[in-house]
């Protein structure tokens, strides 16, 4: 059975078509993976069938009462509201359904015959789709979901105001999953997720009954929980079955077929052309050149899909820095309360770590003690001499300024063409670099901050989930580029596949917080 039908999907911003004449299906149990370079349009796709963008053509038709799941990472969390109180909001469908039921019942004195009947049986289809949905076992599947996805070390009762993005990210993702929709629809669910918690949601979509649709560019991920690809390119949606390495060889055999068919007919066509061009004159040969040019003229001509550029990272090496980067002395990091117990750390020039463990834990805020952007509540940071620290922040503010600009505005400097060559060597297109960064996606904003840090010489690097959002191309990049440069990198990442042929040693900080003591 069709859930979703998209037909003849048309959009673009502006003077950049982002979909062209797009068909899609989504069948029930289907597991779909939804893949593409940064840019390509994925999340755009989402907002249009969710119905938050409108398309500029085509059809969107989804089966009656699908419930439908969207883990949207820009959803409010009302202030006074706690965990608890989100996630059993996830069953308010159900809440109404009870309170349906109960003022059914006291309608019932007043019939009889069929129209009791009726009702009866109508109370009997609403108290079924209770017991489907586990009514009456609500707090404890709250309890189960809250505990695999961390959020009871987080604490129940904690206002949502004051939760990180990553413990924001968990939350949302939790009333998803405990609403049981008909269909997910997960944008980048693993971005801010510990590996522990990554682990947990892959064994709940392996067994999930459901259909759902997943973007991620983390592909051992992808791999284990779909069946099968979407691969969207050039304004294109192409279907492949299987997991995602299979897509990627059948996509690298198609497209070395149809460069060979390119070459093949391009050939042909230099040879007709040429023998129309020696023989349209004469008149003995006139109409076998005639012919030809109908051939030509009939010809379906192969097009190459344009190659996106992908980027070059290469970090810019500062001068020499002392032995010593920092040496913490008893340090005790946090705001309000500590966040971990007395630390003594030492970094040396050459390290590359990886800052591992539970989301909240307080990785990001003992990078930022470090820096000195946090003070310590207790305790003292040394630092060693010349040291230039670019820093990498998992969330940045908004601003309206286009991609051109708030590079320009950081290198002053530049000519508008290094500028735009900057910031194409990052992977983005004329196009990109002119539009405002609040329209494009996660990947592309990431490639904007990595651009500024590329530009200016460092010898420490301090890097807070710098994988979030960028593509398969990208990450692949900016492993390379960090394993080449020749300075010190302190780097929290929660994807093994990535880090792990990064760095020197890896600090486990949940040796050492106190939020899971």
């Amino acid at each position: 059975m069709s859930i979703l039908t998209v037909e003849h999907l048309s959009h673009g911003f502006g003077d950049r078509a982002i979909f062209d004449d797009v068909s899609f299906r989504l069948l029930k149990g289907e597991h779909i993976g939804l893949v593409g370079a940064n840019g390509e349009g994925k999340s755009t796709f989402i907002n249009i069938i969710t119905g938050k963008l409108m398309p500029d053509a085509g059809k969107i038709e989804w089966a009656k009462r699908v419930r439908v799941g969207y883990l949207d990472q820009h959803a409010v969390l009302e202030r006074g509201m706690t965990i608890r109180d989100v996630l059993k909001s996830a069953f308010q469908f159900l809440y109404d359904i009870e309170q349906q039921i109960t003022d059914s019942y006291m309608k019932m004195g007043d019939l009889e015959g069929e129209e009791l009947d009726a009702l009866m049986n109508e109370v009997g289809d609403l108290q079924e789709l209770l017991d489907t949905h586990d009514f009456y076992v609500i707090d404890s599947k709250i309890d189960e979901v809250a505990h695999h996805l961390g959020l009871m070390d987080i604490g129940l009762e904690r206002d949502v105001e004051d939760l990180s993005g990553g413990q924001r990210t968990k939350v949302l993702l939790a009333k998803l999953l405990l609403e049981k929709p008909d269909i997910l629809l997960l944008d980048e669910p693993t971005n801010y997720l510990d590996e522990a918690h990554i682990s947990w949601l892959k064994r709940y979509l392996q067994e999930y009954e459901n259909a759902f649709l997943l973007i991620s560019h983390d592909i051992p991920f992808l791999n284990s929980v779909i069946n099968l690809i979407y691969h969207m390119e050039n304004q294109k949606l192409d279907r492949y079955v299987g997991d995602y390495d299979n897509f990627r060889r059948i996509y690298e055999v198609k497209k070395q077929q149809q460069e060979a068919a390119y070459r093949a007919q391009q050939q042909e066509i230099a040879e007709l052309q040429d023998f129309v061009a020696r023989n349209k004159a004469r008149v003995a040969t006139r109409n076998m050149a005639m012919s030809r040019q109908k051939k030509l003229d009939k010809m379906e001509i192969i097009e190459l899909a344009q190659e996106k550029p992908k980027p070059q990272f290469q970090f810019q090496m500062g001068r020499t820095t002392s032995k010593l980067i920092f040496e913490t002395k008893g340090l005790v990091i946090g705001y309000d309360r500590p966040l971990s117990k007395p630390l003594d750390l030492l970094l040396e020039r050459g390290q590359k770590i990886a800052l591992v463990g539970a989301n909240g834990i307080g990785k990001t805020t003992l990078l930022r003690s470090l820096l000195g952007e946090i003070p310590a509540l207790s305790g003292e940071v040394l630092k060693g001499q010349n040291l230039e620290i670019g820093y990498f922040e998992q969330e940045t503010k908004p601003t309206d300024k286009t991609c051109l600009q708030e590079v320009w505005d950081v290198f002053p400097h530049f000519t508008q063409q290094e500028v735009r060559a900057a910031l194409a060597r990052c992977g983005l297109t004329t196009k990109h670099i002119e539009s405002k960064i609040q329209v494009l996606s996660g990947g592309e904003k990431a490639k904007v901050r990595l651009c500024k840090l590329m530009n200016r010489e460092t010898n420490v690097l301090a890097l807070d989930e710098p994988t979030n959002h960028l593509d398969v191309d990208a990450k692949e990049e900016l492993k390379r580029a960090l394993q080449e440069y020749k300075g010190t990198v302190l780097l929290i990442c929660h994807e093994p596949e990535f880090y792990r042929d990064v760095v020197t040693d890896v600090w486990n900080c949940e040796k050492w917080t106190t939020k899971l003591s």
